[in-house]
């Protein structure tokens, strides 16, 4: 019996995103879940929003990219592997802002994941080629995994596409593109996919099959259940003795 098999769990508090096309009710369903939980976790909204709330180099990267993208809602700004690696940047730098609450045993849930860049990037890398895509957000998720760990738990939340546009544009007082409206349709068709390939790491909340008291519920559930048996959190790029970046103790993996 080695001593990783007989070491209890990390102490770390789990790490969790939520992700889905815009118009979803991401925010307003994990608000209502989060209000719901005893413990509070720390939420970092959207993209970008630092821990303790002032710009920082996160901002400054999602601004250049905002500036690439001439004011494009999705960032594109015609060059999807340098995109892929600043916002990937930009994910490193938000778990760097939470790795003190993680340690102190908080929950963490980041406002669109990893997935999010995975997904995206990989439908501007094969816009015609579904298959391909998922192919490549796998791939893109490996590549992430490099730079630092994946999410414990990621929730989908998912609708019925035009629904969710209908939402956003309400919301936003816009009204998207024809182009624009295929791309969130296609990002949702590949969001699907993609999480059909890991049913251990992720869970889908479908806004076509539960009301939103029943969505808001089951996400509250699947957070204060997220935080148990949990592996320690150790530097992709350090070596397999590296100590956990939360407790301090030798890295071991999640129990089996």
């Amino acid at each position: 019996m080695t001593i990783a098999s007989i070491r209890p769990s990390c102490t770390r508090g789990p790490l969790i995103s939520v992700d889905g096309v815009t118009g979803v009710g991401k925010t307003y369903l994990t608000r209502r879940a989060v209000h719901a939980l005893d413990d509070r976790p720390l939420t970092l909204e959207g993209f970008s929003q630092r821990a303790d709330g002032r710009p920082g180099l996160g901002e400054a990267l999602l601004g250049a990219l905002r500036e690439a993208s001439a004011g494009d809602p999705f960032l594109r700004g015609g060059t999807p592997l340098t995109e892929t690696l600043i916002l990937l940047a930009i994910k490193r730098h938000d778990l760097d802002a939470a790795v003190g609450e993680l340690s102190r045993g908080r929950a963490v849930i980041e406002g669109r994941g990893v997935d999010t860049t995975a997904v995206c990037q990989a439908l501007l890398l094969h816009p015609d080629d579904g298959d391909a895509a998922l192919d490549t957000a796998i791939a893109l998720l490996e590549l992430a995994s490099s730079y630092r760990p994946l999410p414990d738990l990621t929730i989908l939340i998912t609708d019925d596409a035009s629904a969710a546009i209908g939402r956003a544009q309400r919301r936003d007082q816009r009204v998207f593109t024809s182009e624009q409206a295929t791309f969130i349709r296609e990002v949702r068709e590949l969001y699907e996919r993609l999480a059909a390939t890991d049913p251990v790491r992720y869970r889908v909340v479908d806004r076509r099959s539960v009301d939103e008291d029943e969505a808001a519920e089951l996400i509250r559930a699947w957070i204060h259940d997220a935080g148990t048996d949990l592996g320690c959190l150790r530097e992709p790029w350090q070596d397999l003795i590296a100590r956990c970046m939360c407790c301090g103790h030798h890295a071991n993996p999640a129990p089996a």
